[in-house]
C-alpha cells in the first residue's frame, strides 16, 4: 500500500477508534505494529543501539499510542505522530540503559563470599569496602560475607527486613560503581 493511502486508512481508523470503535482500534494497531517495529530497527541502527531494544520500544510505543491517543490532532497525519513516539521511546530506553550499572548485583553478591577465602582478594575486598559508608559496609559484610539473613541484619541494626534489602541493593550499586572506578593493573 502506498504511503498516502496508508495514511488515509490509518487516519480513518484512528478517528473511528477515538469515537469508540474497538474493531477499528484493533485493526489500526495490527497495521501500525510492523511499521513501528521497522522504525525501531532503523532507529536502533541510527543510534547504534542494540536490536534487543526493538521489542521494548514497540511495546512501549503501543502503550503510549493507547494512553496518548487523545493528544493526536484529528486531520493530522498519524505516521509522523507515531514515528515521534517510537523515537522518544527509544531515546528514553537508551538513557535508562546508560544510567544503570552494567554489573550484575546478584553475581557480585555471590562473588564476595567466595573471595573471602583468598587473602589477596580479601584485602582487595576490604580496601573497596572501606570506600563505602559504615552502614553500607556493615550490611554487605553481614549479608554477603558472613551469611546473615536480611531479618537478622535488620534486627541487629534496627531496620526492617525490606529496608535492609533496599539498603543492600543500594550499597552493592555503590560498591559496583567503586569497582568500575578502580584503575586496572
Amino acid at each position: 500500500m502506498r504511503s498516502p493511502d496508508r495514511e488515509l486508512e490509518w487516519t480513518a481508523l484512528m478517528n473511528a477508534a477515538i469515537d469508540g470503535n474497538a474493531d477499528s482500534y484493533r485493526r489500526l494497531l495490527e497495521l501500525v505494529t510492523p511499521v513501528i517495529r521497522a522504525t525501531a530497527v532503523r532507529a536502533c541502527h541510527r543510534f547504534a543501539a542494540p536490536l534487543s531494544e526493538v521489542e521494548d520500544a514497540v511495546q512501549e510505543t503501543l502503550i503510549a499510542i493507547h494512553l496518548k491517543r487523545h493528544t493526536w490532532r484529528r486531520g493530522e497525519p498519524l505516521g509522523p505522530w507515531i514515528n515521534a513516539i517510537v523515537r522518544n521511546k527509544l531515546i528514553d530506553a537508551l538513557r535508562r540503559r546508560t544510567r544503570r550499572a552494567e554489573i550484575e548485583i546478584d553475581t557480585l553478591v555471590q562473588e564476595i563470599p567466595s573471595a573471602s577465602t583468598d587473602p589477596t582478594v580479601c584485602r582487595d575486598v576490604e580496601r573497596i569496602l572501606e570506600t563505602l559508608p559504615e552502614r553500607d559496609r556493615k550490611i554487605i559484610r553481614a549479608v554477603s560475607i558472613e551469611g546473615y539473613s536480611m531479618r537478622e541484619v535488620g534486627d541487629a541494626i534496627g531496620m526492617n527486613e525490606g529496608a535492609v534489602r533496599v539498603a543492600l541493593h543500594r550499597a552493592l550499586k555503590r560498591l559496583a560503581a567503586a569497582l568500575r572506578k578502580e584503575p586496572e593493573e
